[in-house]
């Protein structure tokens, strides 16, 4: 180690400051080639989810809800024209639609990383001052501040490496990265960035309990609306702990083995993006799942020719070997919702259908009689070196006929999972496929160009107008700075 940066390390005071330090510091420069392309991928298909968002129960109630805030500056919903909300609330709802579905990307140790960050920024660079223009390399800086404060989060618990149990990762982690981007994108000293990530551990949290609920999109939205405001705040003069990422009474309250370090210094870093790339989802729901699908999809072929039906009278039992996820153990499932969070239900719906859409999870298609009947013939079984871990768990699957005949196939990596990652074109895929459900098909393309070249965009606003959808953007006076928020001349808070 050379001894300025050891000289660095030792005059810092706490893992708090370290990280201040490193979202202050992190310059366009710090971009690597491989993040600057997977988080372009991040981007692009975080956006579709988001669209396809728009059209559930869930984002309707919290758009609702969102209504009854105003203030003179206001950000779009995407797809919705028609729509603007004070910038938190935009994020809110932006967030709850990505999350709505359960259809959006998943990182290793276990989070959703994309939908608390990207929200943000896209309604800040909405609100803030057009003279204030922010280039695509300023967006893409500041998503991967907010990715990195996650993932580092993260690395500094054994139990974030598994999938979680109590709390729901994304409301936790998912809240100061938002803190983090929009301390980066609003300019923020490195104190104002400490405060902010102190303030933003008091926004945090959401227990499991609420998976496979409506609530649980709720979880995005909030991170994303918490972690704005929490740099609002800090921009504004509130303080908070100043250790609060060291102390086991500060974010160490949501980890029980909590152990944080330090941050290498500017000169020695290195994104955890280029070491972990994510897993984008085939179908909505949670990633656990998919590997079931998989494997289910290949018995079938053993079970169907052509295009038969498949002989579910003939089915005695369906063995599935999974880890032991207890919230995504779900046998009969009532609600899409629940659905989404069923081993049962996927392997049933994929041994019926051959795969898994968008519509599997409709009211409907769960109560079909032939799926209740295949639901009560599976059994879960969890092997010992079956860890509930995204980077390490796999699926085997076996049916067993009336004839005695077993057919058994295992799923260790699924397509789709960061080993055996999505095709560019099958990523365009999905997003022409999510995205079309709101906007029309010279905007699909043109966004699609635009993200997958974001490091050339001068400025952001172009991405933003098409975001909201093929009307023309209300007009709105606006006058949010990088560094006070101002309104009639004094300095207000969102």
């Amino acid at each position: 180690m050379e001894d300025s940066t050891l000289l660095t390390l030792l005059s810092l005071k706490s893992v708090t400051e370290s990280f201040a330090r490193v979202i202050h510091g992190l310059t366009v420069g710090h971009l690597t080639d491989h993040v600057i392309q997977r988080s372009k991928r991040m981007i692009l298909d975080t956006l579709g989810v988001g669209f396809l968002g728009t059209s559930t129960d869930v984002f309707h109630k919290a758009s609702e809800y969102s209504k009854i805030y105003s203030s003179n500056v206001s950000s779009s919903v995407w797809g919705r024209p028609d729509l603007r909300l004070p910038p938190p609330y935009a994020a809110f709802v932006n967030g709850v639609a990505i999350h709505s579905m359960d259809f959006d990307d998943t990182w290793h140790p276990a989070t959703h990383p994309s939908g608390a960050v990207l929200p943000v920024l896209m309604a800040l660079t909405e609100a803030l001052p057009s003279s204030q223009k922010f280039s695509g390399l300023d967006l893409l800086l500041a998503f991967n501040v907010g990715i990195e404060v996650q993932g580092q989060l993260m690395h500094f618990s054994k139990e974030a490496s598994d999938i979680p149990k109590r709390f729901h990762p994304p409301s936790v982690v998912g809240t100061l990265g938002s803190a983090a981007a929009a301390s980066k994108f609003l300019g923020l000293s490195t104190a104002k960035c400490q405060d902010a990530l102190a303030i933003a551990v008091s926004h945090a949290g959401a227990p499991m309990a609420n998976a496979a609920t409506q609530t649980k999109p709720l979880h995005i939205g909030n991170a994303a609306r918490h972690g704005m405001e929490s740099a609002f705040l800090a921009m504004l003069g509130l303080q908070g702990n100043k250790q609060v990422l060291d102390m086991q009474t500060g974010f160490g309250a949501f980890y029980a083995n909590y152990s944080p370090q330090i941050l290498p210094n500017l000169d020695s870093h290195t994104w955890l993006l280029d070491q972990q790339d994510v897993a984008f989802k085939r179908f909505p729901a949670h990633l656990a799942t998919h590997w079931v699908a998989d494997a289910a999809a290949s018995v079938r072929k053993h079970l169907v020719t052509d295009r038969a039906l498949l002989p579910t009278d003939r089915i005695e039992r369906i063995v599935l070997r999974v880890p032991d996820v207890q919230y995504v153990n779900r046998p009969f499932p009532d609600s899409e919702h629940e659905a989404r969070h069923s081993f049962q239900y996927v392997a049933c719906a994929t041994l019926l259908d051959g795969g898994i859409t968008i519509p599997s999870f409709h009211k409907c298609q769960i109560a079909r009689p032939q799926v209740r009947e295949l639901l009560g013939k599976v059994e879960l079984e969890h092997p010992r070196d079956n860890l509930p871990s995204f980077n390490t768990l796999y699926c085997e699957i076996s049916v067993t006929l009336s004839d005695g005949a077993t057919f058994t196939e295992c799923t260790e990596t699924f397509y789709g999972h960061w080993r055996k990652p999505l095709s560019k074109e099958d990523l365009r895929g999905k997003f022409r496929a999510n995205a079309s459900s709101m906007l029309s098909y010279d905007i699909v393309e043109r966004l699609i160009e635009i993200v997958e070249n974001l490091e050339d965009l001068e400025d952001c606003s172009m991405l933003t107008t098409l975001l909201k959808g093929p009307s023309p953007p209300t007009e709105v006076k606006v006058c949010l700075s990088r560094n006070h928020v101002f309104l009639n001349n004094s300095v207000t808070l969102i």
